[in-house]
């Protein structure tokens, strides 16, 4: 005999797959460099993230989620649809708000998708409020989350800001 779930055993599952999802997109997200394949697959891990976010997840977790496929983009150099996700999620990790480590992961993400976009002012803009706010964080792996996404954000052209 087969017998349905529940309603909240799937929704247990739809977490357990968004927060999969959404760990191996930010793992992939975080190398220095990708094969072809791992590109997919970071695609496709972010997309995941957000579908099950979107069922099961609150505004935090959406936010999240556009943001991880902000930066996914940005990544993959599809710049329309990075600034697409961004639009999404900055209201949200720019807000007073949002701890600390959202704002500078925020402001890393911003930084990689206006360099995809090929926007040097605000790429540098971006880039320097994220080393700041990274800096200051107090906790060191908050800290080294932000440093592991920002090692994948090109440092604008003239800067000597190092993410790590």
């Amino acid at each position: 005999m087969n017998e349905k779930p529940s309603a909240e055993e799937v929704a247990r599952w739809q977490r357990r797959l968004a927060s999969q999802a959404n760990n191996r997109a930010w793992v992939l997200s975080e190398q220095t460099s990708r094969s072809e394949r791992e590109d997919e697959e970071l695609l496709h891990a972010a997309h995941a993230a957000m579908y099950f976010w979107s069922i099961v997840g609150d505004a935090s977790n959406q936010a999240h989620a556009a943001q991880l496929l902000a930066h996914t983009y940005a990544i993959l150099k599809q710049p329309s649809a990075a600034a697409q996700y961004l639009e999404r999620c900055l209201p949200t990790f720019m807000d007073e708000s949002a701890q600390p480590w959202e704002r500078a992961l925020a402001q890393a993400v911003a930084a990689n998708v206006a360099s995809a976009n090929g926007q040097a002012e605000d790429h540098a803009r971006h880039y320097n409020q994220a080393i700041k706010l990274t800096a200051a964080l107090e906790d060191a792996e908050e800290r080294a989350i932000i440093e592991a996404t920002l090692r994948v954000v090109p440092a604008p052209s003239g800067s000597s800001a190092s993410a790590a």
